[in-house]
């Protein structure tokens, strides 16, 4: 309870996904690895964030029964499973994965702990930074798998950005007497026009998004066909919930967020391009040597006529 398990499968879940979508060898220990710390470092982002929000979420039905707030577990027992949690999540990324899937897991927990838990009763800001940290978890899977981060990694990293403003907007329209009266300063409470906005307008970027991906390298062509109608639909959701602005729109587009999410990711997986970065490196040399049979081919041509004038030249 204190690792919120459910938020923690799902970034775990998001960072396997990074790691099987990027173009290297599947190395399972490595995989392994990379999903534990991930899970670890979660867990301890997830403690720390109910350590300081104690108080509040005493206020707010939804959380009124987390551990903390009912007394089952002091504030020093999640401080140190907080601390277990991240050393070890940490450790196992750094020595198991690489240095930077440590560094981008130790970023993100200060990020969230530090910046995003205080932001959210000072400015609608936290809900654009709280999509920063949900979409650093497949870029840890996709420098776990190839050590580095490219234009395929910022693809994915792009749409889980984009995807936590419906899913999150749609789920707080519905918690706004909560988040009122604890304090918090969502988009659903303070300008209910822009909570609808901005969730209809990330569901057209994530459209987008999978339009383009066939063209940077991530996917073939058919994954940008087979999205369509899982984004249309989305879209189309997200645009009733912006008309309609009630609980049942709202209940809807985020029902739907949770499958979309799942489905979209694999297809990604279904469709992906290079499934070794020895396929990139094969259609590179087929390039190069297409290039240098088309250049002897070239050299031959003026072979002949070369003689002839110096035939001719003689003559004269």
């Amino acid at each position: 309870m204190l690792s919120k398990s459910r938020l923690t499968s799902l970034v775990v879940l998001t960072s396997m996904a990074g790691y099987a979508l990027a173009p290297a060898p599947f190395q399972l220990t490595t995989f392994a690895f990379c999903a534990v710390g991930t899970g670890l470092v979660s867990a301890a982002a997830n403690s720390i964030n109910q350590y300081h929000e104690v108080p509040f979420d005493a206020q707010m039905s939804r959380t009124k029964n987390r551990v903390l707030v009912k007394g089952l577990l002091e504030p020093v027992h999640a401080i140190g499973f907080a601390a277990l949690t991240s050393s070890v999540g940490l450790g196992v990324l750094y020595f198991g994965v690489n240095p930077l899937t440590a560094a981008l897991g130790a970023g993100n927990l200060i990020l969230y702990t530090s910046v995003y838990t205080p932001m959210k009763r000072m400015s609608i800001l936290n809900t654009w930074l709280g999509s920063v940290v949900g979409a650093i978890p497949p870029l840890m899977g996709w420098a776990g798998c190839t050590g580095g981060l490219d234009a395929g990694a910022l693809v994915l990293g792009a749409l889980l950005y984009s995807w936590q403003f419906p899913h999150f907007n749609a789920l707080s329209w519905n918690l706004r007497p909560d988040y009122s009266r604890a304090g918090y300063r969502m988009m659903a409470v303070t300008n209910p026009a822009l909570c609808r906005r901005v969730a209809l307008r990330h569901t057209g970027i994530i459209t987008a998004t999978c339009l383009v991906s066939p063209y940077i390298g991530v996917t073939n062509t058919w994954f940008a066909l087979e999205s369509l109608p899982l984004n249309i639909y989305f879209m189309y959701l997200a645009w009733q919930f912006y008309q309609k602005s009630d609980s049942a729109s709202s209940r809807k587009l985020f029902r739907f967020s949770l499958l979309h999410l799942p489905a979209l990711m694999l297809l990604m997986l279904v469709n992906k391009k290079y499934w070794s970065s020895s396929d990139t490196q094969e259609q590179t040399d087929t390039k190069i040597q297409d290039v240098g049979i088309l250049d002897k081919r070239i050299t031959v041509l003026p072979r002949g006529p070369v003689v002839v004038a110096q035939g001719n030249d003689k003559q004269c």
